[in-house]
């Protein structure tokens, strides 16, 4: 039998199999809502067999947004714009799943295929804010210093985003502490030159994204799981490592979160990434073994028989695939083809079904 096949338990929702859809940014929304364009995108790959589909990154509050083309959840009008995305998502087999996220200093940016830069504070834009007053390279504008009581609006704002979550339909949240986005930030010592109850050591650190696993796991419905998605390493010398992570790990699951989404840098532009096919597997493996919590394994994971063996070795619980779904929406079914495993295709597809090996 194959691994890659074998159900997910996660308290109370089953994952059909250990193959997620990651949540990817699709440049597609108008003042946060989603599209129809979300609901084909995000449904297709329901449709071919995918176990989870998180949707991408939603901003809890509107300066919140990579760009002012993402999606939200700072209101319930954005729940009732994802409601019949999540409702489809869950008619056709998989788990509805949505990642909550706060840009921090790398919000305010124009799409990526118009440049990515910085909007500025004008018309589409505004100015972004961050654990600190640094920017995130020239060119970017130095981001608004968030107050105590700021932050613990950002908290309140996460909570909101999960009940919210729930309210729309989704049975599963992850909320986004990789990439050098807010939470990220806030973890790392780069980013991170707070002299308050926020900053310096590694439990002050961590005092900010702990606060949120823990008002997200409160507000969401104690029969769902809640993942983190972190980045494990800075890939720079002085930032936030592997040794900080197993310590995040171990802290996000006693907050109640029940498994950490495994990706690396995305903190500062001149880090240096060792890219090559599953180069990220290692941290879910070290932090599913030192912290004892279950994990995914994300990034350049591509072909059937490799995510067969990331699973089958014990290395992560689940795998996460984002460049391979956008070229193939349909990768879980013809993966299962190629490792021999029985799967059920949608009723519409039958007459398109290969036949046994």
């Amino acid at each position: 039998m194959s691994a890659l096949f074998t159900p997910l338990r996660l308290r109370e929702t089953t994952l059909r199999n250990r193959i997620a859809v990651s949540p990817m940014c699709q440049y597609s929304a108008a003042e946060g809502l989603p599209s129809h364009w979300h609901l084909v995108h995000l449904g297709s790959r329901a449709v071919g067999g995918a176990g989870l589909v998180i949707a991408e990154a939603s901003a809890v509050l509107p300066e919140g947004r990579i760009s002012p083309d993402d999606t939200g959840i700072w209101s319930d009008g954005h729940a009732e714009a994802w409601a019949p995305i999540a409702r489809f998502i869950a008619e056709q087999g998989a788990v509805p799943g949505l990642q909550l996220a706060h840009a921090g200093r790398k919000a305010s940016t124009d799409v990526p295929w118009r440049g990515g830069k910085p909007l500025g504070d004008g018309a589409r834009g505004w100015r972004p804010v961050g654990a600190s007053p640094l920017p995130f390279a020239e060119g970017y504008p130095v981001p608004h210093e968030l107050s105590t009581d700021e932050i613990t609006a950002v908290v309140g704002a996460f909570r909101d985003g999960a009940r919210r979550a729930e309210q729309a339909g989704f049975e599963l949240v992850e909320i986004h502490m990789a990439h050098g986005y807010l939470l990220h930030q806030f973890l790392s010592p780069l980013t991170n030159q707070r002299a308050d109850a926020y900053g310096g050591t590694i439990e002050n650190r961590m005092r900010f994204p702990i606060e949120v696993a823990r008002a997200v796991r409160e507000a969401f419905p104690v029969e769902r799981p809640v993942f983190a998605r972190i980045s494990a390493t800075d890939w720079m010398e002085g930032g936030w490592d592997l040794e900080q992570s197993v310590v995040l790990a171990r802290e996000l699951r006693e907050a109640g979160v029940d498994l950490v989404d495994c990706s690396s840098g995305g903190l500062v532009p001149q880090a240096k990434v060792p890219l090559a096919p599953g180069y990220q597997v290692p941290f879910a493996e070290a932090l599913r073994k030192r912290a004892e919590i279950l994990t995914g394994a994300v990034g350049l994971i591509t072909e059937p028989a490799q995510a067969e063996a990331i699973v089958a070795g014990g290395r992560a619980d689940l795998v996460l695939l984002a460049r391979e779904m956008l070229r193939d929406a349909y990768w879980p079914l013809h993966a299962a083809q190629a490792l021999g495993a029985e799967v059920r295709w949608p009723d519409q597809y039958l007459r398109a079904r290969p036949a046994p090996r």
